[in-house]
């Protein structure tokens, strides 16, 4: 999930309802859909979704940090069905070889995020960061800082590399309601999932609850009652959701 989207916001007040009196501590995460389809980096009209069955996390900005950070917000069209639960998504990108320990900088980024889980309607914050071992002190200080910000009693989501889920424990204790290991575009953990299966294989706590999968590869034959986030190559279609339940049924 590294693309740079673009969004207009100027449906999402109309179109979005927000909850009310959302539950605390893991619980926050209770009142979503099981199935929550990302909305990337391309004009969406999924206004044809069931609110009680699907979720839509939408790409909201995308925060380039290097020197100072530049946010570059979604220009594309976004619609959803009334009621619709909806989820902002924040891609962080930051260099490699780039781990900035800078207050400010982590003082823009916070403030950022905040931006994208105060938008109006927004029932959940997701943030997505492929954060290497340089950037990990980094980003648990931002998720600190985040947590104590967000509006109170609002869900926080990460994505996770599969690694961190599965024998790379530095996400222990991070203030956040939950991981989703991404079991698409994977390296060298794809074997071990693939033998072991998710829940053999996955050991953070954090990350027991969703799975991340994208429509164009082979997902893990055990999905069972997790929450499960689905990327689509194209835009979503009737079809496209369709497809979606039947191979969660499988």
């Amino acid at each position: 999930m590294r693309s740079v989207l673009r969004m207009s916001l100027l449906l999402l007040p109309v179109i979005l309802i927000a909850p009310a009196n959302l539950a605390l501590g893991p619980a926050r995460l209770a009142h979503l859909p099981a199935l929550t389809l990302w909305a990337w980096q391309m004009p969406e009209r999924l206004d044809f979704i069931d609110p009680a069955q699907v979720g839509v996390a939408y790409l909201d900005q995308t925060l380039l940090v290097r020197e100072d950070v530049v946010a570059q917000p979604r220009v594309q069209p976004l619609l959803v069905a009334p009621g619709t639960r909806v989820m902002a998504v924040a891609r962080i990108e930051m260099p490699a070889g780039h781990g900035s320990q800078s207050q400010e900088i982590k003082s823009q980024v916070v403030a950022a995020l905040l931006r994208s889980a105060r938008r109006p309607g927004i029932d959940a914050l997701q943030v997505d960061f492929d954060a290497v071992k340089s950037q990990r002190r980094f980003y648990r200080d931002v998720l600190v800082r985040l947590r104590e910000q967000m509006p109170h009693g609002m869900p926080l989501s990460i994505t996770a590399l599969a690694s961190w889920c599965a024998y790379d424990n530095w996400i222990a204790g991070l203030p956040i309601d939950e991981a989703v290991p991404m079991l698409f575009r994977m390296g060298q953990e794809r074997g071990l999932f693939g033998l072991k299966g998710p829940s053999a294989a996955i050991r953070e706590p954090l990350c027991s609850g969703s799975l991340g999968v994208s429509t164009d590869e082979p997902w893990p034959q055990e999905i069972g009652r997790k929450r499960l986030y689905v990327f689509h190559t194209r835009p979503w279609t009737r079809e496209s959701v369709t497809e979606i339940f039947e191979r969660s049924k499988q």
